[in-house]
């Protein structure tokens, strides 16, 4: 009897100094990841030597191959057959230079700012286009819904006034009918289809995420332009405004002296290419090592206007560096997760989640073997976590719980899922559509202020500290999904 009660405790005590010591192990790969390293990786991925990241050009392809550098440098292994890319068709447009907008009312010219009042079309044909101006609201045309915003206007060789969205604004099964049309690809194509020349679009951001066809010129303008062209044309924005929102479609030609004048200064690569870099993190168990954690976000930016650089540095160099954090405490960590875990940094989000698509539709494990996807976006500004998702899939994010709980002491908030009708936005959805469970990880409680889709998007506008927490937060909570048997 004594014997096997000494015997017990042995196994107890051994138990104990096991758990003990891989404890040990973890928190010594933990702190291996430290904010200054991850805010140098922000600063590399934003500097000029990459000329905003624009997915498809070869400045973006040299991001991409400083990110395999890092992969390899600490052990993470090529996720593609031997190769750490996974390429894709990518278009784009190298924007030459700022263009110019001038704006006519009765003889009177008035050239806007670039920033304060336009931006140049990420995807404009190169050229110049001066018209009258004609309305067009939506820009959609949908019989099938008894929706024209053309019936009544002949916008042949004009300069078209577009806003962006649909009129039906409810996330829900009517929401699915409206979603095609509310695709910036399908308004300007729709545009050209009935003949007009050019467009200033009531969306002023730095968008690739559009069409370039032959011919089209167009320019993103504030809303202060649209409203000022509206007054001097007799009519008040908002009442208009309203009556679009009501589904009324109350497009009409402005008044023959007020013309818009758009020059943009463009080259098309129709037959580019991007990639995903994919790296990853063999699980340990010789079962469970074929089952997979995915952690991913979007490298790409929105490039270079001219000479304007647009640093992409909170959205998304932030995200990035903060994968890349946990990615060298996991190919550091002397535990390593049972499952495998594999880190996408994935192209052409911006220009409409070509990357994340093409993951999903051809998958490097298969779609029932991945147990998560954790998609990191603007995850370097703010003072709290969230968690998208978190709330339906407990069993998954109870790791992250107690990995905050018990090592970073943030706030944390989460939702549960629920289906997107619209169009989609991030990449996580594209994932979420062929079935795989999903986070969507970013900050909250901003410090700095979010300059989005701007050149004012620097380094100097993140926080170092939230980015350090992110990647521990990835790190621990990861290796806990990746280790639990009952999943």
């Amino acid at each position: 009897m004594k014997i096997r009660i000494f015997i017990i405790g042995l196994l107890m005590f051994i138990g104990f100094f096991d758990a003990h010591a891989q404890n040990e192990a973890l928190l010594k790969s933990f702190h291996l990841i430290s904010s200054n390293e991850l805010l140098d990786f922000a600063t590399e991925l934003s500097s000029e030597n990459y000329q905003g990241r624009l997915s498809g050009s070869t400045q973006y392809l040299q991001a991409a191959q400083w990110c395999e550098g890092k992969f390899k440098e600490w052990g993470v292994q090529p996720a593609n057959s031997g190769s750490y890319f996974q390429y894709f068709p990518n278009e784009y447009s190298d924007v030459l230079s700022l263009g110019e907008v001038i704006y006519t009312n009765n003889g009177e010219q008035t050239s806007l700012k670039f920033l304060e009042d336009y931006l140049p079309g990420s995807n404009s044909s190169g050229g110049t286009v001066e018209a009258e101006l004609v309305y067009v609201g939506y820009g959609i045309s949908a019989p099938e819904l008894d929706y024209d915003d053309y019936k009544n206007v002949d916008v042949t060789g004009k300069v078209i006034v577009l806003e962006p969205g649909i009129p039906y604004t409810k996330n829900d099964p009517e929401m699915a009918n409206w979603t095609p049309y509310a695709y910036h690809r399908y308004k300007f194509r729709n545009a050209v289809k009935h003949g007009a020349a050019g467009m200033i679009y009531n969306s002023k951001i730095a968008n690739p995420n559009t069409v370039s066809l032959e011919g089209f010129i167009y320019a993103h303008v504030d809303i202060k332009v649209i409203e000022k062209i509206f007054a001097d044309g007799g009519k008040d924005y908002s009442e208009v405004n309203t009556k679009l929102k009501n589904f009324e479609a109350p497009s009409f030609a402005f008044p023959a002296n007020q013309k818009i004048k758009i020059t943009a200064e463009t080259l098309y690569h129709p037959d580019a290419e991007a990639c995903n870099i994919v790296g990853m993190i063999e699980g340990s168990d010789p079962v469970l090592k074929n089952e997979v954690i995915i952690i991913g976000g979007h490298l790409d930016g929105q490039g270079q206007m001219g000479d304007v650089l647009f640093p992409s540095a909170l959205d998304n160099a932030s995200g990035v560096a903060d994968i890349l954090g946990a990615a060298k405490a996991f190919a550091m960590s002397e535990i390593k997760p049972k499952r495998s875990v594999l880190f996408i940094l994935i192209g052409g989000e911006e220009c409409g989640l070509y990357g994340s698509k093409y993951y999903a539709e051809n998958p490097l494990f298969p779609v029932e073997k991945t147990k998560l996807m954790i998609n990191l976006d603007m995850v370097g500004n703010g003072t709290s976590f969230y968690l998208a998702n978190g709330q339906s899939y407990p069993e998954l994010f109870s790791h992250f719980e107690k990995a905050n709980q018990e090592f970073i002491h943030r706030e944390m908030g989460a939702s549960e899922w629920r289906k997107n009708y619209g169009r989609p936005r991030s990449d996580e959805s594209n994932f979420e559509n062929v079935g795989i469970k999903t986070f969507g990880f970013w900050t909250r409680n901003s410090v700095f202020p979010v300059h989005y889709h701007h050149p004012m998007d620097k380094t100097n506008v993140l926080t170092p500290e939230i980015m350090e927490d992110a990647a521990k937060l990835l790190y621990l909570g990861v290796m806990g999904v990746a280790n639990d048997g009952t999943l």
